[in-house]
């Protein structure tokens, strides 16, 4: 199996832009233990203010501002949500 793009979506937000992929893969994205990779970032005037991803080595993990922290992936439809949450409070 390969990678298959679950959703991709770029589009303005607020004062910045959102740029989102999700794709199923067929083995986790190591630590991660789910086989969900994503990227999901809010960027205004060239600077990421949120981002959410589970990089290789890292697994799955958030960034607010300057800060990383764990995330803790349930599912896709939280994941959006969550993601959502934290770009709404940037905005406010």
């Amino acid at each position: 199996m390969k990678a298959r793009l679950i959703y991709r979506v770029r589009e303005s937000f607020g004062r910045g832009v959102i740029e989102a992929v999700i794709w199923e893969v067929p083995e986790p994205v190591r630590p991660s233990v789910h086989r969900v990779k994503y990227r999901l970032v809010y960027v205004v005037r060239g600077k990421r203010l949120v981002g959410y991803d589970n990089e290789r080595g890292k697994g799955d993990h958030r960034h607010i501002g300057r800060v990383q922290a764990s995330y803790a992936f349930t599912d896709i439809a939280t994941l959006l949500r969550d993601f959502l949450r934290d770009v709404k409070e940037c905005e406010s």
